[in-house]
């Protein structure tokens, strides 16, 4: 796992997503234990995206990364203009990745950014 090293040493936010295109979503709740936030130059939530985003149908099946689907999962942050953004962590309590229907990941974006800017 590329940030896997998260589960020690972060909160867990309460994330909400609604890419049913996802193979990780799963009625809302995402069955990866941890997911990174893209955007490093972002100014506004449709410049970032999960980069954890996968679309259903990849391969990525039961055997890839999942834990089983929960509302707490490790955010790891690249929007450093977020006031979330704590040292490169989701500092939020609670997240929204949207992008519905979603093809890739660039289609989807963090819903709860919000521009220290």
């Amino acid at each position: 796992v590329l940030y896997g090293f998260l589960k020690e040493v972060c909160q867990m936010t309460k994330l909400d997503c609604n890419v049913v295109s996802c193979s990780y979503n799963d009625d809302n709740c995402c069955s990866r234990q941890d997911i990174l936030v893209e955007g490093t130059q972002a100014k506004t939530s449709s410049e970032t995206c999960c980069g954890s985003f996968a679309p259903k149908g990849c391969g990525c099946g039961s055997n890839c990364h999942k834990d089983g689907a929960k509302k707490e999962t490790a955010v790891a942050c690249e929007a450093t203009e977020c006031k979330f953004n704590s040292q490169k962590q989701c500092s939020a309590n609670h997240i929204g990745i949207a992008g519905g229907h979603a093809d890739s990941c660039r289609e989807t974006e963090c819903g709860s950014f919000v521009c220290q800017c």
